[in-house]
């Protein structure tokens, strides 16, 4: 991405802001684990969205006066000595040349340069990201931050730009649109390679092992979401993640897996038989399964309301499973089909944006994910693909993967 993916957001972001308004951002930093260890840090992601940075403790404050908008970064100033034990923190030029912005300071100045904005001009909003998950939830900079200018500054009027910047990220660019096709590619290299090596006995932790292998040789650095990989029983689970049984002789794998390519992720679920061989109870329902991929995907295009999409997967399992005699009343659908088909997909896997009561516009980046778990069978089928709406319709954007029964066992038969 170049500087101008990056100050084309912030444009966007300051357009929608009130006259007389200062918005302020957060990186955040990562949490504490255990000792003197800290979890993996990824920076917030709207703060990424609109700095293109991924370096913790920054803040990113935009003002907007008389139609005037400014732009200012807040860093972290060198520290020779730490840098000899984690390498050197980001530094201004540097920011600079990422962001495109070019007010760029350090960190001790952001309190002052606040107050010095306040004490100057009258300012009468405030722009923060509060997004807050639950009731309960660890307090975030950016919450902290609002309880203290609450208390000292209680002229100004708190805003929550959380829901304005992830209606922005629900349509993608071009450039967004080619970072998840990417990252789909690499995932669908994963799942191949993963297949490849795959046989009857393994644990599932070392069919996730193959999988990691690829994403490391490409240099990816994070997953999109902790990998599934669930053998027989296990699959009928939908967010099964211990990932250490074994695979028996005439199971099925069920992966939902994706890797991360510059910040933006790819979601593949995939399903193939350990042995090579789908048994005929395992083809029906895996046809089924199927069916359902395909049909639900070609609904997709430009004016179609996203929950019809759940609506018609309901109603095509419920008929195709009333057919085999799995269930007898459509409504009984559910004790085997028991989430959504859809979410939208970019910088966050269950990415963020208002989309539920919304029709499908051009831009979104969309799964298409049906499935069935039937528990008592051992049978747990998803397949999912990532799809994004164009102008006229929908290209899958994870294309490269052997999807049908004969297609999966001969990639299997071939490949062993």
């Amino acid at each position: 991405m170049n500087t101008q993916f990056f100050a084309t957001h912030r444009e966007r972001f300051s357009n929608q802001l009130e006259e007389h308004s200062l918005a302020v951002f957060f990186a955040g930093q990562a949490p504490q684990s255990s000792g003197d260890q800290l979890y993996p840090f990824i920076s917030n992601r709207n703060f990424y969205y609109l700095s293109g940075i991924n370096e913790p403790h920054l803040v990113l404050v935009m003002t907007k006066f008389n139609s005037e908008v400014t732009e200012h970064l807040f860093v972290e100033r060198p520290d020779p000595i730490m840098a000899k034990w984690i390498g050197e923190s980001i530094s201004p030029e540097e920011a600079t040349d990422i962001s495109g912005i070019a007010d760029v300071a350090f960190l001790e100045d952001f309190q002052p340069f606040i107050q010095n904005q306040l004490l100057g001009k009258p300012y009468q909003h405030l722009y923060l990201d509060l997004e807050k998950r639950s009731w309960d939830a660890t307090q975030t900079p950016a919450q902290t931050f609002a309880q203290d200018m609450s208390s000292r500054y209680p002229f100004i009027q708190l805003h929550n730009a959380y829901h304005t910047i992830c209606d922005m990220r629900l349509i993608k660019t071009q450039e967004e649109i080619a970072e998840i096709k990417e990252a789909g590619r690499i995932t669908s290299e994963g799942i191949k390679h993963l297949m490849r090596h795959a046989k009857p006995g393994m644990k599932e932790y070392e069919l996730e092992a193959y999988f990691d292998f690829v994403l490391k040789t490409h240099g990816v650095k994070h997953h999109a979401f902790h990998t599934i990989a669930a053998g027989g029983q296990n699959a009928t689970v939908l967010h099964y993640e211990d990932n250490n049984d074994t695979v028996n002789d005439g199971e099925l794998v069920l992966l939902d897996l994706g890797a991360q390519w510059h910040h933006y992720n790819g979601d593949i679920s995939y399903t193939f038989p350990i042995n090579g061989t789908f048994t005929e109870r395992q083809k029906t329902i895996y046809n089924i399964v199927l069916k359902a991929l395909r049909e639900i995907s070609s609904m997709i295009k430009p004016g179609i309301p996203f929950a019809d999409l759940q609506a018609a997967t309901q109603q095509l399992l419920a008929e195709e499973c009333i057919k085999i005699g799995l269930i007898d009343d459509p409504e009984d659908i559910s004790d085997y089909y028991f989430h959504g088909v859809s979410h939208s997909l970019g910088l966050d896997t269950h990415d963020v944006g208002t989309i539920r009561d919304r029709n499908l516009e051009p831009g979104m980046v969309i799964t298409v994910e049906p499935g069935l778990y039937i528990p008592e069978e051992g049978i747990g089928i998803r397949l999912e693909n990532d799809v994004v709406v164009t102008a006229n319709g929908h290209e899958n954007l994870t294309p490269d993967l052997p999807r049908t029964v004969e297609e999966v066992e001969a990639f299997l038969s071939e490949n062993h």
